[in-house]
Formats: structure tokens, C-alpha cells, sequence
């Protein structure tokens, strides 16, 4: 996208940004304007905890809404992948280490990582590993602890 980062998003990831930024707009925005409203008709403004908490609400809306203005403007809508032969973004991954239990990642952009759930980033030091590997072939990376770190691919779905 002409020098522009692009945002890496599963379908579902965009729908979820997409239903944010209008909950954001339509909804959170009225509420925390109401919220200043109302702690204006309480009086002095430089000694209201109210009307600092609702501007304090009204800038983390307003960034946010901006920041997903932004991403969903870059996004870039991840298909599924057509072959199960190869790990690319989106695909679903079953790995192994060494004497551990498998486990199941997906390969998402970074926007949607969340690798307590099993969303790992192309970027991230084992998404990037995995990417362009074969079920049978394994993927060797150095984890943020300095330790190599070797998985297995036992299949892509």
C-alpha cells in the first residue's frame, strides 16, 4: 500500500474493530459527553474530580477512535489460506517442542496478537519462524529470553 504499514486482520478481527469504533462513535462518545454535561452543572471546574475523570474518558475515547480510524484505513482483510501446505498469515498451526504437550497457534497481524489466546503475530520472533515451513519441518527461534526455542510443525489447517 504505497509505503504505508499495512494492518494484517482475519475477517473476524476487522469485524471486532469495526464493531469497537462503532461503539466508540456511537455510544461510549454521547455517554462520556454526558458525563462532562453533568459535571459542569455541578459548579467550579478546578476542584471537579468528576469533570477531570469524564476529560480524562473523553481523550482515551477520542485517541482510540482515531487509532482505529487509522488501522481499519491500513487494514488489509487476511483470507484464509487456499493450501494447507505452507504457514502464511492466517493459517492455523498445530507445533510441538521437545517432551512438551502440542499446541495450536493462529498466524495473525499484529494488531490481533494475543498469544494467551494462541493469536501469534507474523512479526513475532515464532510467527516469523513458522512462516513458509511445511508440516513435518521444524522452526528454531530465539525467544526473548535468549533461549532457542525449536517447534516441530505438525500440521497447518
Amino acid at each position: 500500500m504505497n509505503g504505508i504499514e499495512v494492518v494484517y486482520l482475519t475477517h473476524e478481527g476487522h469485524e471486532k474493530l469495526q464493531a469497537e469504533l462503532k461503539h466508540l462513535v456511537e455510544v461510549r462518545r454521547r455517554e462520556v459527553a454526558e458525563m462532562i454535561r453533568d459535571a459542569k452543572a455541578d459548579g467550579d471546574l478546578r476542584e471537579n474530580a468528576a469533570y477531570d475523570e469524564a476529560k480524562e474518558q473523553q481523550g482515551f475515547v477520542e485517541g482510540r477512535i482515531q487509532e482505529l480510524e487509522d488501522m481499519l484505513r491500513r487494514a488489509k482483510v487476511i483470507e484464509e489460506p487456499t493450501t494447507k501446505d505452507i504457514v502464511a498469515i492466517g493459517s492455523r498451526v498445530k507445533v510441538v517442542e521437545d517432551g512438551e504437550a502440542p499446541e495450536e497457534f493462529r498466524i495473525v497481524g499484529s494488531a490481533e496478537a494475543d498469544p494467551m489466546k494462541g493469536f501469534i503475530s507474523h512479526n513475532s520472533p515464532l510467527g516469523a519462524a513458522l512462516l513458509g515451513k511445511r508440516a513435518g519441518q521444524s522452526a528454531t527461534y530465539t525467544a526473548p529470553t535468549g533461549a532457542k526455542m525449536t517447534f516441530k510443525i505438525l500440521e497447518i489447517g
